[in-house]
């Protein structure tokens, strides 16, 4: 871990003591995410109201640069300037490395489609069956741990072999018990335990920037 990623961390659990003893399955989601970049994948959000714009968020977060810039590469640029010539290098300037993660909620077409004429405890993880392969990660959000659509998600995954990584609150619910790592807020207030996702998803997304790009 760099140096700064680990002033990341460090000052991250200064400002949210409450969540010492949820240290090391924070740094285990952290190695996670960063082990399926590193291979390649790609992440895959679920969750509903609250938690749906929260897999928003993330993916928001992870698209663009967040408290890096992320420039293109050198041979990125050379890229665009061979395929748009001076246009191509101006384009090149404003755009940033991007790090794969697609929210599941961000299809209405599809999802109200496949809630119409098939289920609707099943629009992501019929999301899963078409976009995930081995090497990608699943992050389901819900509170409670027991969102029926995210399980199904969770379970779609597992068959798909996707790594699986809950965030919930409570006693983590289902996705405590079928996800690879889930991560459970020390919280029984719905809002409460959103203040918590919110707080250490922006940890995990600044910390897993910070190993993949110099600035």
């Amino acid at each position: 871990m760099k140096e700064r990623t680990q002033k990341l961390v460090e000052g991250f659990f200064d400002r949210w003591p409450a969540l010492a003893l949820g240290r090391d399955a924070i740094l285990k989601a952290y190695e996670m995410i960063l082990t399926t970049y590193r291979a390649g994948g790609k992440l895959l959000l679920c969750g509903n109201g609250g938690s749906c714009a929260d897999c928003d968020h993330i993916a928001g977060e992870l698209m663009k640069g967040f408290l890096l810039r992320r420039p293109l590469t050198d041979g990125q640029k050379d890229a665009f300037v061979k395929a748009g010539g001076e246009r191509g290098a101006q384009i090149a300037k404003k755009l940033q490395q991007g790090l794969p993660a697609i929210a599941l909620s961000a299809h209405p077409a599809l999802v109200t489609a496949f809630m119409n004429d098939v289920d609707p405890d099943l629009i992501y993880a019929q999301q899963v069956i078409g976009y995930g392969r081995p090497g990608d990660l699943l992050i389901g959000v819900s509170t409670s741990g027991n969102a029926k659509n995210v399980a199904a998600a969770v379970i779609a995954a597992r068959a798909a072999g996707v790594a699986t990584l809950g965030l919930s609150g409570r006693d983590g619910g289902e996705l405590a018990r079928l996800c690879d790592e889930c991560l459970v807020m020390p919280e029984h207030e719905t809002y409460r335990i959103q203040e918590y996702h919110i707080a250490v998803y922006h940890l995990l997304c600044a910390a897993v920037e910070s190993e993949l790009f110099e600035h």
